[in-house]
């Protein structure tokens, strides 16, 4: 193969994170990741973050409906009682390992290029428009006619 044909195929760390999680879980032991939260797209709660990392519990007990997609795992989990949606990049994945036993393997945090953190950014974020209301006299006295009716007092009927 050449430098060029490898330069063009896309990341394997899908694959091994995957694998890995298979083999780990197939093993009945506790696989855990360790994430880089300075990786464009990661969102994970920042009250438990480290040092700029955070381990996080992904075996399928522990976590709601966990996607492993083609760029981010997904899925949904408690912290302190809070359930918080989370979402890692591969490249933001710096480890995977059994908590039981410390097996697996340590991985390159891939940060995205900067070109396509750019185009992303512009395609979430939508633009914010204003726009000018008229009111009218109309408006104005249904408001208040509502305004009055809400300030009746409440009461209770008996009804045998």
């Amino acid at each position: 193969m050449t430098d060029s044909s490898l330069a063009s195929m896309s990341s394997n760390k899908p694959y091994l994170v995957k694998a890995f999680y298979d083999w780990i879980s197939d093993n009945e032991l506790t696989p855990y990741i360790v994430v880089d939260v300075n990786v464009y797209g990661v969102l994970v709660p920042m009250n438990y973050v480290a040092d700029g990392q955070i381990v996080l519990n992904i075996a399928s007990s522990a976590v709601g409906h966990i996607v492993m997609g083609s760029d981010t795992i997904e899925f949904s989990a408690r912290f302190g009682g809070k359930l918080e949606h989370i979402t890692v990049p591969y490249g933001a994945i710096g480890a995977i390992y059994a908590k039981e036993n410390g097996a697996g393997t340590s991985l390159p945090i891939e940060h995205p290029p900067e070109e396509q953190e750019a185009l992303e950014e512009v395609t979430k974020k939508p633009k914010a428009s204003l726009s000018s209301v008229s009111s009218t006299e109309q408006s104005s006295k249904a408001d208040s006619s509502t305004k009055k009716k809400s300030k009746s007092k409440a009461s209770l009927k008996v009804i045998k």
